[in-house]
């Protein structure tokens, strides 16, 4: 089965009522669901509630696979994602689109959050691997680490049925200390949507935009659950 048009991602629709506490409370990882609202858990579909409720025991792994549709980088962004390429290469380093693309959610044992490794297609060399760590820890309650000590404090929210995280400040930890990194020294907002699509389908769209000079990248995908 291909996978869906983002323009099929639902519309607005009026908020369901209540999460069913019974439905929920059986999937056994309520980490996400925490740093939300009642109400706007409630307000995302199902299938999402269920996508970040799964608690992923003894190191056990998801892998959704799918296609990036579409990368969109402006030249300071491409040179941006260059520049970061050693610590990691958090964001997109290709305009690719309509390419392969597999992502692996595993427990961290460790660090009592969850591993996430994203591998996309290129047209052109090897394919991108991207290791990062979620962290349920920080004043916001999550973040994301990537390499060489650098991480971002996150805010989850429930926008138009879709989950919602959005960067509230970047850091680096060193010699065991964590220093804030001052606003000039960060690549601006980053946003990542996961809205849900028909047929157990769901998009990935990753924004970011600086203060000073714009948009600078947006790379939408669409992914399903291996093997369903």
């Amino acid at each position: 089965m291909h996978p869906p048009s983002i323009a099929s991602e639902p519309r607005r629709q009026p908020r369901p009522p209540l999460c069913d506490h019974a439905r929920d409370d059986a999937l056994g990882d309520l980490r996400f669901r925490a740093l939300l609202s009642e109400q706007d858990w409630a307000s995302l579909p199902l299938a999402i509630r269920r996508r970040f409720s799964r608690r992923l025991a003894d190191g056990a792994t998801i892998v959704y696979a799918g296609t990036v549709v579409e990368t969109r980088m402006s030249r300071v962004g491409w040179w941006l994602a260059q520049v970061v390429r050693p610590i990691g290469a958090p964001l997109p380093i290709s305009r690719d689109g309509d390419v392969p693309s597999v992502v692996a959610v595993t427990e961290d044992m460790a660090g009592g959050g969850q591993i996430w490794t994203r591998l996309y297609a290129r047209r052109a060399g090897f394919p991108q691997i991207i290791h990062s760590a979620k962290r349920f820890a920080g004043p916001t309650g999550l973040e994301e680490h990537v390499g060489f000590g650098v991480g971002m404090a996150l805010t989850v929210h429930a926008v138009d049925r879709a989950l919602v995280f959005r960067s509230a400040g970047y850091f680096i930890q060193l010699l065991g200390s964590r220093i804030a990194l001052p606003r000039w020294l960060t690549p601006g907002a980053l946003t990542v949507t996961h809205g849900e699509l028909p047929d157990g389908w769901f998009s990935f769209t990753l924004d970011l935009v600086h203060p000073r000079f714009g948009a600078l990248i947006r790379q939408t995908a669409v992914f399903r659950e291996a093997g369903t």
